[in-house]
């Protein structure tokens, strides 16, 4: 029944028409399973989070009934009705759930810290509440999702009004004419459970945090709104926008943009699809974005009753020859990886604005970083809105990763929907600089022709920025010292070649070796090293022998591995892994892991280890040499 579910899901996108397909974006673009509500955090809604009901549903009974039809009344877990008074009215009737009573979890939040029962639940799980809605109204009203892991079904008021695949990119859904004045139900079914089409697919290197993770609003809007905009500075230096109304007067509408403090106030009309795109010079008075003066301006686009705002930076970044250019200007990437997981014991991946600032400032001020690769999948918009604030690069990931299904078009449709997803979420974030399409994923025909397909999408959504994948290497078994190349036919796709390497630590190197380590790679283009690192368990001190998982250790591979890293001429940058400890089940050595990969250069609670002092060192160095 898992693969049935994840089936049931596969054909999702044939179901629904979205605006994506009307949009200016360039033909052959990927399709869209619903509303794009650019910017949809900062518009009015009512904000849904806080207590929900929830009934776990292992076999899936309220998806299919035991010979995989439609299930039986008594387990359909979306009936707008009263349990209790059906089932004292009338002795025949037999209901086996009771959403209304069931226990309370607060949401967003992952399921696995609910209850101690839920720590390894992977399956299905019903989520239910009520929330009031005005007697009057006039407009639309979006149900919008942050995000959901994995496989999402929405009924409102017991009507189906949607699905999704994908667990870390937003979805939205019209529910103008389910909506009633008074109280309404929601019920969601979330599945977490990962198979071989998805993705990602079952096997990974971190914790699966099955729930509603990120926050549900309802958001509601003119009849005719902006549902998408993207405003950037090309890579000529001129300013752009593209906007796309959707409703029954989107075509030949009056727009207008302005952005207050720079004097910049331009109108313009749609076409007969509600597109308007211009282009004009930018302000003289522009401050373009960076790390060191992270400037955010006021951007409104007004069209009828609709008006549609974003705090939006602006700068350019490009490739030539080997360097990476930032507003022009050559810039070396001072960073780390990190995964969508908060500081503490007992993570649920709520990433409220705190904790996000928490996990950032310890890059950007502690280790005096400029750069932050968001792994293995889009993190939620308060981080890369952050980002913005703060002043941070951000190398942002789909979830394509190490055994996808290559050869499989459902899960090539489902990899494009969520890059197209989450383009479409963060293109107005002058953070973001590095979109990646894949990591550390074996070489096959059928691998390059899906990971092209995606780097082709990339670009026809998005021309502004920069295209990556975390790529594999090969390692001359013949040689005396390490000698690795870079042999994979995706690179010639790329902007920025980007390397996992871990030598010293899946290798059988000493950490001395490394300075010997040759690297042959191509010298047209940057290299990022996105990824190297080695466990630690914080307090585990072992300075005579400096075994593997001491403190010790781990520095003195950072220091070695920083050395080498020093002697390749093309690097242009790194994102060791990985800043803080996380939750990964694969990870079981009793004395040291427990659970956790123990990378991170602070523990899950924050302490820091003695390699996250090298690597601060080694970077406040780099700052000066700018």
């Amino acid at each position: 029944m898992a693969r049935g579910w994840t089936g049931i899901l596969a054909g999702v996108l044939a179901l629904y028409s979205g605006p994506l397909a009307a949009q200016a974006v360039t033909p052959g673009a990927p399709p869209s399973a619903g509303p794009v509500l650019a910017s949809a955090d900062l518009r009015d809604g009512t904000d849904l989070s806080g207590p929900w009901h929830y009934s776990i549903d292992p076999f899936r009974s309220g998806i299919a009934g035991f010979h995989g039809g439609m299930p039986d009344a008594g387990q359909q877990r979306w009936r707008d009705v009263d349990i209790r008074a059906a089932m004292a009215k009338d002795s025949r009737v037999l209901y086996e759930f009771d959403l209304a009573h069931s226990p309370l979890t607060s949401l967003p939040s992952s399921w696995l810290t609910q209850a101690p029962e839920l720590r390894h639940y992977d399956g299905l799980m019903w989520y239910q509440r009520t929330f009031a809605a005005p007697e009057l109204r006039k407009g639309r009203y979006f149900l919008r999702f942050g995000a959901a892991n994995y496989a999402t079904i929405v009924y409102l008021n017991g009507k189906q009004v949607g699905r999704h695949e994908g667990g870390f990119t937003p979805f939205a859904f019209d529910v103008t004419r389910l909506l009633r004045g008074g109280q309404n139900q929601i019920t969601v079914g979330v599945d977490s459970q990962a198979t071989e089409a998805t993705v990602p697919p079952p096997v990974t290197d971190w914790e699966n945090y099955g729930g509603i993770t990120r926050p549900v609003r309802l958001i509601s809007t003119p009849d005719t709104y902006v549902d998408d905009a993207w405003v950037r500075l090309t890579r000529d230096g001129k300013m752009a926008v593209d906007v796309h109304l959707d409703g029954p007067e989107a075509a030949n509408r009056a727009v207008r943009l302005r952005i207050a403090e720079l004097g910049l106030d331009r109108a313009g009309t749609t076409d007969a699809n509600g597109n308007w795109r211009a282009t004009m010079a930018a302000p003289r008075a522009l401050i373009r974005w960076s790390p060191d003066r992270p400037k955010l301006y006021e951007v409104t686009i007004a069209s009828g009753e609709d008006q549609w705002r974003d705090r939006i930076g602006f700068r350019t970044i490009e490739r030539r020859g080997a360097d990476i250019l930032l507003n022009g200007k050559p810039i070396f990437l001072r960073g780390i990886s990190m995964h969508e997981e908060e500081l503490g014991v007992d993570p649920t991946r709520a990433m409220t604005p705190a904790a996000s600032r928490a996990l950032l400032s310890e890059i950007k001020d502690g280790l005096h970083g400029n750069f932050v690769r968001l792994a293995h999948y889009p993190h939620s918009d308060v981080t890369v809105r952050l980002a913005d604030e703060l002043g941070l690069i951000v190398w942002s990931e789909v979830p394509v990763y190490w055994r996808v299904a290559w050869s499989n078009p459902d899960t090539l449709n489902r990899a494009r929907t969520m890059l197209a997803e989450n383009i479409l979420r963060d293109r107005n974030r002058a953070s973001v600089a590095i979109w990646s399409v894949a990591n550390e994923t074996p070489v096959t025909d059928a691998r390059n022709i899906f990971l092209r397909t995606l780097v082709g999408d990339v670009r026809r959504l998005d021309d502004t920025r920069l295209v990556s994948a975390a790529l594999l290497v090969e390692r001359d078994e013949s040689a005396d010292h390490p000698v690795m190349t870079l042999a994979d036919p995706l690179a010639d796709a790329l902007d920025i070649m980007a390397i996992n390497t871990y030598n010293g630590w899946y290798s059988q190197d000493r950490l001395a070796d490394l300075a010997r380590s040759e690297w042959r790679v191509p010298a047209d283009k940057p290299l990022i090293f996105s990824e190297f690192g080695a466990d630690a368990r914080a307090g585990f001190h072992d300075p005579a022998n400096k075994q593997k998982f001491s403190e010790e250790y781990q520095a003195d591979y950072y220091r070695a591995t920083l050395n080498m890293a020093d002697s390749v001429p093309t690097v242009r940058g790194m994102s060791p892994w990985i800043l803080k400890d996380f939750r990964s089940p694969r990870r079981q050595n009793p004395d040291f892991q427990q659970g956790w990969n123990r990378k991170g250069l602070i523990s899950e609670t924050g302490e820091r280890k003695e390699a996250f002092d090298v690597l601060s060192a080694y970077y406040g160095t780099k700052a000066v040499q700018r």
